[in-house]
């Protein structure tokens, strides 16, 4: 079980970390997904940061289950938002990375939560 959970969490941490290293790198196509979502470019700082911290919390809570608990459940908040964000816009073609992200955050309470 802690196989499984290591992999997801691993996967989880480098897509965010990906994630976040565009968004400070405020490539073009990361500037106008933001604005057509209505995100205001104030914010790109506090999203950057999320979404390191999730990372770097995931990962711990390798070793501190209860932290990677807390993690996979604010990732999980987090990608919901990221999915309400893309629908109310009707961009559903940006919601389904965002939906698949949720679904692995799920499974990373679930794998926690089996292996603690």
């Amino acid at each position: 079980m802690f196989v499984s959970l290591a992999v997801v969490t691993v996967f989880m941490s480098a897509v965010l970390l990906v994630s976040a290293g565009a968004k400070s790198l405020r490539t073009r196509h990361i500037t106008e997904q933001m604005s057509t979502l209505g995100v205001p470019q104030s914010t790109m700082a506090f999203l950057i940061g999320v979404q390191t911290a999730g990372a770097a919390c995931a990962i711990a809570g390798l070793w501190w289950g209860l932290l990677g608990i807390a993690a996979a459940i604010g990732l999980t908040l987090y990608f919901a938002g990221a999915v309400s964000f893309h629908l109310r816009v009707g961009d559903r073609k940006g919601a389904l990375p965002a939906a698949v992200l949720t679904v692995v955050s799920v499974s990373l309470i679930a794998l926690h939560t089996a292996a603690f």
